[in-house]
């Protein structure tokens, strides 16, 4: 098993075969902590670009970068396929509980979420062993800044050149964006939020938010911290919706400090 290379597993997901990219990171580190990263809305294994392994490098851990479905070089989205709005609770519940089975991960792993995956990370935590969630940049309900920011997202999709960055790291880059874009943008997704379900996470959490973030204020990473005792937070000066972009050694330190001394988790 070489660190990063890519390989794939098979689940079964919605009734057929579905092909999951990942990489092992530092896995010569056997008896190392295992770190999950979840990516982002329009993520992939190849946009967390290097990243996870400098993080992995950084705190000792060994890693694990996966693409979900209808992203990188995952099955995309079948072409009559349409996510509904509970599609990142159907990625928490089914679709990350077979992968890590399918890859023979056995131990309650660290979560690492950024934006739509941390939201995933918090609802797994809510009902499945974890050794505890980092949340990067998480959406916890809908905001309007929020809504407003993906509406320019797919204004620049149509118009602007950003099918033609995203390409680059998505062999079906239509099923990453539309499956994230069309769900976000409709009228009955406005209603989403898990700030109730959140209650039932018992493992640490620690929720970093940059203070520029585009697609998100402040109230997410604060109605985690009001919700759950054992939950710290790190707001990041000079930073928006993307702090392992706009301010990695920041997120590498307030991780550093969170692992070392990590909240009591809580029984259920």
């Amino acid at each position: 098993m070489s660190a990063g290379e890519t390989r794939f597993a098979g689940i079964a997901w919605r009734g057929r075969p579905v092909t999951i990219e990942y990489q092992w990171l530092a896995p010569e580190r056997r008896d190392a902590p295992l770190a999950v990263f979840l990516h982002e809305g329009l993520g992939s294994v190849a946009m967390w670009k290097d990243f996870p392994a400098q993080w992995c490098e950084a705190l000792g851990l060994r890693g694990l970068v996966w693409s979900r479905p209808g992203y990188g070089r995952s099955t995309p989205r079948a072409a009559d396929e349409h996510w509904a709005n509970d599609f990142m609770h159907r990625q928490a519940d089914e679709v990350l509980p077979a992968f890590l089975q399918a890859v023979g991960v056995r131990e309650p792993p660290w979560l690492f979420g950024h934006s739509d995956g941390a939201s995933i990370a918090l609802l797994h935590a809510c009902r499945h062993p974890v050794a505890g969630v980092i949340a990067m940049a998480p959406h916890t309900m809908v905001e309007q800044l929020s809504v407003d920011s993906i509406a320019r997202a797919r204004e620049a999709y149509l118009h602007g050149g950003l099918r033609e960055r995203l390409a680059r790291y998505h062999d079906d880059v239509d099923s990453a964006f539309w499956g994230w874009n069309d769900v976000w943008l409709s009228a009955g997704f406005r209603r989403w939020s898990i700030e109730d379900e959140i209650r039932a996470i018992a493992c640490p959490v620690l929720a970093l938010q940059g203070l520029r973030d585009e697609y998100g204020t402040l109230a997410h990473v604060r109605g985690i911290a009001a919700r759950l005792p054992q939950a710290r937070v790190v707001e990041i000066a000079d930073c928006g919706h993307s702090p392992q972009r706009d301010q990695p050694q920041a997120v590498i330190d307030a991780c550093r400090r969170f692992l070392a001394d990590p909240p009591i988790s809580r029984n259920h």
